[in-house]
């Protein structure tokens, strides 16, 4: 009897080791996430964004190489539209293959701020977060931190899910301050230690690279375009005149909008003209359906084809940053 009370009792301290043995502690995962090599990456993703009255879902290609080296390239299939984000030895380029254009900025992006497509920002983000949520699953492990965005109070928390195989993303979703997802990124596939050629981060191969296939969107400049208005509310602060100026090559709208919180935006839409890149003096800031570049007193981004400016002396960077992310609506007024 003493003989079977002792195997039972081997054989349950057995599986409690074991148990033990599968289980981490949030404290062992951040460890190892600290540990982790990402000297070089490639990953395929899917992004859902709900900022609008409709869902864009964006396929998203990630390219990393150690150090700085980074190829973010967003594609909405839907709308043939394409935005890459490139970092090379040159500095910070927001390139718009469609209107030929790209952005060159002095940033040290992707350090700033969070990027939910980004392994090593959300690595950061756990870390940094000491009192960041834990949970796991039979397959994953969860975190919940806070998020490094610039305009934080829209988007103040993120959800991480990790595979425990081997702690890569399986998805993330950053939420508003109710805990509604309004971005939820889905990592399909990465691969670790990845090889590139010399030239994969190069801006000029990039673009053209980019622009293989692309439709004639943008050559139809003189088309008209739907006109949008903001629809986050400033107290005080009203439509007070619209101006339409017709331009050779396209069209510019001019919304001003008066209060205390004054502001000036502008929306042109003009034919495609040969390659230009723009120094931006400025910081690039992610608006969700697309890349954006704000200053002290502007803010710029291009979406469908359009360029938008939206300029003030009364408005913080990060109530324009608001104001951008909410032009969304259609004849809103």
């Amino acid at each position: 009897m003493r003989k079977k009370f002792m195997l039972l009792m081997t054989g349950l301290m057995a599986i409690l080791i074991l148990a033990a043995c599968g289980s981490k502690s949030q404290d062992d995962v951040v460890k190892e996430l600290k540990e982790k090599d990402l000297t070089s990456y490639k990953v395929d993703a899917k992004m859902t964004l709900k900022m609008g009255a409709e869902s864009q879902v964006y396929n998203v290609e990630i390219w990393h190489k150690d150090p700085t080296f980074y190829r973010v390239n967003l594609k909405n299939t839907e709308k043939d539209q394409s935005q890459m984000i490139l970092r090379n030895n040159q500095g910070v380029f927001v390139l718009t293959p469609a209107l030929n254009k790209s952005f060159k900025f002095q940033s040290d992006w992707p350090q700033n701020s969070s990027q939910a497509y980004l392994y090593e920002s959300l690595i950061k983000d756990i870390v940094a977060d000491k009192e960041a949520k834990f949970a796991e699953t039979k397959d994953h492990y969860i975190f919940e931190t806070k998020t490094r965005y610039q305009n934080n109070s829209m988007l103040p928390f993120q959800e991480i899910k990790l595979n425990k195989k081997d702690l890569s993303p399986a998805s993330v979703k950053v939420m508003d301050p109710d805990r509604n997802a309004l971005v939820t990124v889905e990592f399909e596939k990465m691969k670790f230690k990845a090889s590139f050629n010399k030239d994969d981060f190069k801006m000029e191969k990039n673009m053209t690279r980019a622009q293989l296939g692309l439709p004639a969107m943008a050559d139809s400049g003189n088309a008209d375009f739907i006109v949008k208005y903001p629809t986050y509310e400033l107290e005080g602060t009203k439509l007070q005149d619209e101006q339409e100026i017709a331009l050779d090559n396209g069209k510019r709208v001019v919304l001003t909008y008066d209060g205390k919180k004054s502001y000036t935006l502008v929306q042109e839409k003009v034919k495609v003209k040969e390659a230009s890149t723009t120094f931006v003096e400025g910081n690039l800031v992610d608006l969700g359906f697309t890349i954006g570049a704000v200053t002290k007193h502007s803010i710029t981004w291009s979406h469908d084809g359009v360029d938008y400016m939206i300029a003030s002396k009364n408005l913080s960077k990060k109530e324009m940053i608001e104001v951008a992310q909410s032009v969304q609506a259609e004849e809103v007024k």
